[in-house]
């Protein structure tokens, strides 16, 4: 079966058992409608158990899933009207980022994500969703004219990080990352980021400073894939599935940590099973918080991005040759 997860083989099996099994009845006209309907009960067990109980690496799996819905995918089923803007009017346009000007219900929103491709040509063509940093420039300078026009922004997240190849570097990629984290911080307009994937290292974070941070339930969000964080503790890649327990890097880790503020739910055995039913729980999350940033005024939605970024983590304050330690929940 094309893309078949490791975890999901017993879930597989059996669902392949039971499509024999009609086709049996259907063919040799005997009836096991007994046998069939004992199984589904036994599928439905299964599957609850696999998929309420998934373990980090196996979240890690499906959120790389190739056929995991990308943000033009969610664009076509989300908004209307949408019109894609290229360049960065100063190197070449970038196509691992997406840019443009749609509607969300009527009301006009700017519109900015990875894009990896779907198959080997367009991944190759998308530079597989890791942008260079004229792409970061192009998604600020269309943030900076949703700035100017009052248009809500709402960044879709997918990368396994940002390209950091030779050329990158050469043409400014840390700047270009750098710049976007400064200038997303004092936008006047609402900004609402969703990780719908990989959300790796800088080339996530230069989309992700917004009002609301929200992730899909089987997204993943780190400063290092698994594989380099094991290469780097264990000098061994192959203890990646280690590495994402230890990391909290999934979606409840994060929520737990009040990295996020929302876990979007995702469709049983993740987002690509059902692509339309996934874009609602995304529409729904969308209408939710656009409810409670668009009544903020401009001064009030800067000072909510800074006291979210402020409260996470912690960090020491020193007071007469003192150490103390706080800790924001």
């Amino acid at each position: 079966m094309v893309g078949e997860l490791e975890f999901e083989k017993p879930v597989v099996e059996l669902r392949k058992k039971i499509s024999e099994l009609r086709e049996i009845t259907k063919e040799a006209d005997v009836d096991l409608t007994d046998e069939i309907e004992k199984l589904e009960v036994r599928l439905e067990k299964l599957e609850k158990e696999i998929y309420e109980n998934m373990k980090p690496w196996d979240r890690v799996q499906i959120a790389r899933h190739p056929n995991r819905p990308t943000t033009l995918d969610y664009i076509s089923l989300l908004f209307t009207d949408f019109f894609e803007c290229h360049g960065d009017r100063n190197f070449g346009d970038d196509e691992a980022i997406v840019a443009g000007i749609a509607k969300f219900q009527g009301l006009p929103v700017t519109i900015i994500g990875h894009q990896r491709g779907k198959d080997t040509k367009e991944n190759i063509r998308r530079n597989f969703g890791m942008p260079h940093p004229e792409g970061y420039r192009k998604a600020l300078r269309i943030m900076k004219q949703a700035d100017k026009f009052r248009r809500p922004i709402i960044c879709f997240i997918d990368t396994k990080g940002a390209y950091p190849g030779k050329a990158a570097e050469e043409r400014g990629q840390s700047e270009a990352i750098a710049r976007n984290l400064f200038e997303m911080a004092g936008l006047r307009v609402p900004i609402i980021c969703i990780v719908i994937g990989e959300g790796g290292s800088g080339g996530a974070l230069a989309l992700g400073v917004g009002n609301h941070l929200h992730m899909l339930e089987n997204s993943t969000y780190s400063v290092i894939s698994p594989e380099g964080a094991a290469s780097i503790l264990w000098k061994d890649a192959s203890k990646a599935k280690l590495a994402a327990e230890k990391m909290k890097i999934t979606a409840p880790d994060l929520k737990e940590l009040h990295v996020i503020d929302e876990i979007i739910p995702e469709v049983k055995g993740g987002a690509h099973k059902d692509m339309a039913l996934q874009a609602e729980a995304i529409h729904h999350a969308l209408v939710q918080s656009l409810k409670e940033l668009l009544p903020l005024t401009e001064e009030e939605l800067i000072a909510n991005r800074y006291e979210k970024y402020k409260q996470i983590g912690e960090y020491a304050v020193q007071t007469d040759n003192e150490y103390i330690s706080t800790t924001y929940k």
